[in-house]
């Protein structure tokens, strides 16, 4: 193999593909890059035998077909570390793959290509194209939601489903819920859910940065392939069951109050200060037109906010995490918020007034 190219045309792929790769492998040819050059083209692919990413590259100088294994971040490295606008040629000979630029030559180990594992892909049972920004909008407004190293391996990720009329994503990690729709017209579908492992959600995040064009997700019984511009990333699904979370959602909750959402950020980021820093609790009382929030540490150290509401209920004092109210008031985007709980032992519903596509569960707190 041997093929060249400038440094632009291949840094972005390098860092993406590379980021799929983690730094501990139980077999060592899963730190490598499978790298292939063919017809004017070069491949790089990244997997972990959960998610793997595969990014295509045209225009490339190719002087002899072929493919290897190299060292993934050590060659995302000497990449990076090139001249902007330099030329670079990689060159297999033997057991080694040779990249040179200028003056520069790097020699790197190489493993057997028969070694290197690739996902199986099979053709999905669901196929869906999609706007950019319904798929970074349903991924912005659910994925802080998803549990991290939980027991219950189902909620380490988001349940996705589509519907004739919708796609729907889901986060939970047992004490908070997102949830956000968008409209899409999708014929021979009833209902179908899989639950999107958590680095195959971060992973298509990654991916979605700056590019503008659709998104063409296909869907099969234990796999989730999205393909984009150049890119195919495929991951694994987690086999379980998710939560029913229709029956997480708080009906006609009796107490409700409106208020700004930026001061309510910024009240509760003051709060949070001097919270316990194990259990993050906030005590709100709501009375009238006003709401205290309060918060206390072992230390006897206290913070209190009274912030404006809009309120006409009884007399209500609750408590909750105040970085589950900090991430869903960072993630909204509308002026003002509307919690809306039944008493001070039920979960809190937080919606933006006037839209919605998307929802917020909170569990509260023992006080």
């Amino acid at each position: 193999m041997k093929f060249t190219t400038n440094r632009e045309s291949l840094l972005r792929p390098l860092q993406l593909v590379t980021g799929v790769v983690e730094r501990r492998q139980t077999l060592p040819v899963l730190s490598n890059l499978l790298v292939k050059a063919a017809d004017g083209a070069v491949s790089i692919t990244g997997t972990d035998l959960e998610v793997q990413l595969v990014a295509s590259i045209e225009g490339v100088d190719v002087e002899q077909e072929g493919s290897a294994t190299i060292p993934a971040r050590k060659l995302a490295d000497i990449w990076r570390s090139l001249v902007e606008g330099a030329e670079v040629s990689v060159a297999v000979e033997k057991t080694r793959t040779i990249v040179r630029s200028g003056r520069s030559r790097f020699a790197l180990a190489t493993l057997p290509v028969e070694e290197f594992p690739e996902l199986a892909s099979h053709d999905g049972e669901v196929n869906v194209v999609m706007p950019l920004s319904d798929i970074q909008r349903l991924l912005d407004k659910t994925s802080f939601a998803m549990a991290q190293q939980d027991v219950r391996y189902f909620l380490n990720g988001m349940l996705l489903e589509i519907t004739s009329a919708h796609v729907r994503a889901v986060a939970t990690d047992g004490h908070r819920m997102a949830m956000c729709t968008v409209g899409q017209k999708i014929d021979g579908v009833d209902r179908i859910q899989a639950i999107v492992p958590r680095k195959g959600v971060l992973e298509l995040g990654r991916l979605l940065n700056d590019s503008s064009a659709d998104v063409e997700l296909s869907l099969g019984s234990n796999h989730l392939t999205a393909k984009q511009e150049g890119y195919t990333l495929t991951t694994k699904l987690v086999d379980g069951k998710f939560p029913d979370y229709e029956t997480v959602i708080p009906r006609d909750p009796a107490q409700t109050l409106v208020g700004d959402r930026e001061t309510l950020r910024h009240a509760f980021q003051r709060a949070a200060i001097l919270s316990n820093e194990k259990y993050r609790c906030v005590r709100l009382s709501l009375e009238g037109d006003q709401m205290k929030i309060e918060a206390n540490n072992p230390e006897q150290e206290e913070a209190e906010e009274i912030v404006a509401v809009e309120y006409g209920g009884d007399l209500l004092e609750i408590g909750f995490n105040v970085a589950y109210l900090q991430d869903v008031l960072s993630v909204l985007e509308t002026e003002s918020v509307r919690l809306s709980v039944a008493d001070a032992n039920s979960s809190a519903l937080i919606e933006a007034p006037g839209v919605d596509d998307s929802l917020y569960v909170v569990m509260p707190m023992r006080l």
